[in-house]
């Protein structure tokens, strides 16, 4: 059995995604796993070195993880150049999990390096950047990725499943429901569970550039292209207090609300907000109605109902609702084990970029989540719908 190392380039992930999503719960898991394994002559063993600006976290996760997963700590080191030059060892992938507005200068050394790349997402704030990015990596004809985690979780592989099997028959609409309530900061003990620049667009932050991205390759993957879209967004909360301690004024918006037509006359719905109290299953909700059934989806799991048990209710304000409109739904069965997401799809890039396998998720179709959000943006501003032109 031959062990194949490939070196990897962890930069920014001392931040809360960074960390538990990519460090702990999909490289760190990858190596404890004992690699991955292709067939019965290949593993192929990540070998990360992680870079970034604070030397002392760095330290801490480097200790951690490492010793967690192979008995010895990680490399890391702040001199992210000298990574890219191969000064610590060799290494294949430059992986990027840094600020949005970082990310350009990072990606550009790494493409000078040679490096192939993996990112996660958005990629910039603006369509052109995230275009010129995407084109400038493809240019240099290096393998590369954007993170679109949410395609292999549990609720959406099901719902794929779902309608490739027919179940919806011809479907009608699709309406998601996202958010929660992320503290500000103001209140006595009730720290912000978000990190504050998130509420500031000259950060990069807002909820469109964050979630349109999101909507945009779920919607692409699942139920068909975008035609065209309406949005409104909104700043709902004008003040939150840093992770300093000190107060400062909310400019991005922390909700957005959208609709979006498909090419096939598919209407699909999404709103999104931070400010909002969660009454339903999951911290995202889908629900898709068909002619044949619907189907309501969470992270992980996905309940059904057939035309078959559709109830019929009939209006009447004046008695108590004498249906349990929950008591007909069944269900989906978990028939196999779901690993996590952002793991899935670690996975899929090291094997592209050692084994030249299959992969649709690159700078480009990232460019397209930033592309939505920059339209939403126009559309909130001009206040009227507007077409999806084709990217590229």
């Amino acid at each position: 059995m031959e062990i194949k190392r490939i070196g990897i380039i962890m930069n920014g992930v001392t931040g809360r995604m960074g960390t538990n999503q990519h460090l702990a719960r999909s490289i760190g898991a990858i190596i404890k796993q004992g690699g991955i394994k292709v067939g019965n002559d290949l593993i192929i063993m990540p070998d990360p070195i992680l870079t970034g600006r604070r030397d002392y976290a760095l330290k801490e996760l480097a200790e951690k993880y490492g010793n967690e997963t192979r008995g010895e700590p990680f490399k890391y080191t702040t001199d992210v150049q000298g990574a890219l030059d191969g000064k610590y060892g060799d290494h294949e992938i430059f992986f990027d999990a840094s600020g949005t507005l970082q990310r350009a200068g990072f990606i550009e050394a790494a493409v000078k390096a040679g490096k192939a790349i993996y990112c996660e997402k958005p990629t910039a704030v603006e369509t052109g950047e995230a275009v010129r990015l995407a084109k400038l990596v493809e240019d240099a004809g290096l393998k590369n990725g954007v993170v679109q985690d949410k395609l292999w979780l549990p609720g959406f592989r099901k719902l794929k499943m779902l309608k490739e099997l027919g179940f919806f028959g011809e479907i009608l609409s699709v309406r998601g429901e996202f958010g929660y309530w992320v503290f500000t900061g103001m209140d006595l003990d009730q720290p912000a569970q978000r990190p504050s620049w998130n509420y500031r667009a000259e950060d990069g932050g807002g909820m469109m550039i964050d979630m349109f991205c999101h909507w945009r390759y779920v919607i692409d993957n699942v139920f068909g292209p975008i035609k065209s879209l309406v949005a409104y967004g909104a700043t709902d909360i004008g003040e939150r207090r840093r992770e300093d301690g000190t107060p400062f004024k909310a400019t991005a918006d922390d909700s957005a609300y959208a609709m979006f037509l498909l090419e096939d006359g598919t209407m699909v719905q999404f709103n999104s907000s931070w400010c909002t109290r969660v009454r339903r299953d999951d911290l995202l909700t889908v629900q898709v109605d068909g002619l044949k059934g619907s189907a309501v989806a969470g992270l992980r799991e996905v309940k059904t109902q057939s035309a078959a048990n559709t109830p019929k209710p009939v209006w009447n304000p004046d008695i108590p609702q004498p249906i349990d409109f929950f008591e007909a739904w069944e269900n989906v069965p978990n028939n196999l084990e779901y690993d996590n997401a952002f793991k899935i799809q670690w996975e899929l890039f090291i094997k592209h970029v050692v084994l030249d396998t299959e992969w649709n998720h690159s700078l480009m179709e990232g460019a397209k989540g930033v592309q939505l959000a920059e339209l939403g943006m126009q559309s909130w501003k001009e206040r009227k719908w507007l077409d999806v032109p084709e990217l590229g």
